[in-house]
């Protein structure tokens, strides 16, 4: 079935967090290693305008689906942010832009040299680099979706759950359109399957390893998906992506977790 792109932006609106009591956390506040790996999501939710910034670059921006995706997927990944964060501001934690700016300031030159390494690989690959991104994005969105609702159910707090389950209903859509988007181009272009398969196997890291401390992907990712239940949800991950045409047998998602020791 087709993505309805008119729809979609049509109906975006930030996620619904105002109903929901947060003074319960008061009550029944969220433990430390919940904090911290929350803290990372919200880290990462309002990182997503950097990764926008990157691919404004690139072939993408000229598509118009694409164009008008990206725009909606950037407002709904930063108000994801800003639950998040008041979720964290319940428990004392105050999230600081200057904090957020700072952690792209430790990248330097890495951070600077991004964009003008996508526009020059985008623009040497040409339309065949959509379908690169289009993969990568459903990747990190199936990752996203799957680590929302794994929290969701690890911890169990009521109105945790309820709201981590809005985010990853919004994120489900991102995936609906990426996936859409990857497995049409892909099958058209044995070019973006081969330039897809390469990328993936040798770049992809978990979402936000390429911002955060090493340290803060190991907990985060350990705290997500160690352990037997941990690891059918990192091969249900890899099944989605090998699904794709071109990339039948890439393990990338459970590389990437036993390089930051996430073990079942």
């Amino acid at each position: 079935m087709a993505f309805d792109i008119d729809k979609y932006t049509a109906t975006s609106v930030s996620v619904a967090w105002q109903d929901l009591d947060f003074d319960e956390f008061e009550t029944n506040p969220l433990p430390e290693s919940t904090l911290r790996s929350l803290r990372y999501m919200c880290d990462i939710e309002y990182h997503t305008v950097c990764y926008l910034r990157d691919l404004l670059v690139t072939p993408s921006h000229k598509e118009a689906d694409v164009s008008a995706f990206m725009t909606m997927w950037n407002r709904e990944e930063f108000w994801h942010g800003e639950a998040l964060a008041a979720v964290l501001g319940k428990h004392g934690v105050v999230v600081d832009f200057d904090q957020l700016k700072a952690t792209r300031l430790k990248l330097g030159w890495k951070d600077r040299l991004d964009p003008i390494k996508q526009s020059l690989l985008g623009n040497i690959v040409g339309k065949d680099f959509i379908a690169v991104h289009m993969i990568w994005g459903a990747a990190n969105e199936w990752s996203a979706v799957a680590a929302y609702n794994r929290l969701a159910d690890l911890e169990g707090h009521p109105v945790l759950a309820e709201l981590l389950r809005r985010i990853a209903k919004q994120e489900a859509r991102h995936v609906a359109f990426y996936a859409t988007q990857a497995r049409e181009r892909l099958a058209k272009s044995k070019k973006a399957q081969v330039l897809a398969r390469f990328a993936l196997k040798n770049a992809w890291g978990p979402v936000g390893s390429s911002v955060m401390e090493p340290e803060e992907v190991t907990h985060v990712m350990g705290h997500l998906f160690a352990g037997d239940e941990g690891l059918r949800e990192i091969r249900k991950l890899d099944e989605h992506i090998s699904r794709m045409p071109g990339l039948e047998g890439l393990t990338i998602v459970e590389t990437s977790m036993k390089k930051y020791g996430v073990a079942a």
